[in-house]
């Protein structure tokens, strides 16, 4: 029996980017100080994130097999990192498309298995490869995201509130720790196969 769970549609998609298109990012000062535009960028984040870590809680519970977790993660991948709109949001959804370079990696890091298990150690290699070199920036990333879909803790106390110019690795610290969470979130989350109906 096949599971026919829908993760991510272009539908969707084209919807949190007209939400976006429709907020303002000027600074709110009864709303904490964030405006309306970043507070949807953070749910649509991390709706993204949920969406693509069902797919490894299902192949935690056996539900799907590797080649099919991997090959689902591909299909939101697509979606995820389609073209860019045009105008004012193409910088927004760029960062955000780099941000979740860190999502996708560390699923397939993890679905390949083979990862590196030690936390402090690789934080302090990727504080250190910097931007010059993302490629692997990333792999590094990958392989702490990895270790957080298996259930260690990260990345709270690595990350830095006061960095004025934060680099890609440390943003992809932020996604990572976002992925904690929604991990956590998810413990319960399964589908039973079924009919399409």
């Amino acid at each position: 029996m096949k599971l026919f769970y829908i993760f991510y549609s272009k539908e969707r998609w084209d919807n949190w980017i007209r939400s976006l298109e429709e907020a303002s990012f000027e600074q709110d000062p009864e709303k904490d100080g964030i405006s309306d535009g970043l507070r949807i960028l953070y749910s649509f984040t991390e709706d993204i994130t949920i969406s693509v870590l069902k797919i490894i809680r299902l192949y935690q519970n056996e539900r799907f097999s590797k080649e099919e977790a991997l090959e689902k993660v591909d299909e939101v991948e697509r979606i995820v990192m389609s073209q860019t709109p045009e105008g004012e949001l193409a910088d927004v959804i760029e960062s955000l498309q780099l941000t979740l370079l860190a999502l996708f990696a560390s699923c397939r890091k993890y679905l390949e298995g083979g990862f590196d298990t030690d936390i402090k150690a690789l934080i302090k290699k990727g504080r250190a490869s910097g931007d010059e070199n993302l490629e692997k920036s990333l792999d590094i990333a990958a392989n702490i995201g990895a270790n957080v879909i298996d259930g260690k803790a990260c990345c709270g106390k690595y990350i830095k509130d006061d960095a004025e110019n934060p680099s890609l690795f440390d943003e992809w610290l932020i996604e990572i720790d976002t992925m904690s969470t929604a991990m956590k979130s998810l413990s319960k989350f399964d589908e039973e196969p079924g009919e399409v109906s």
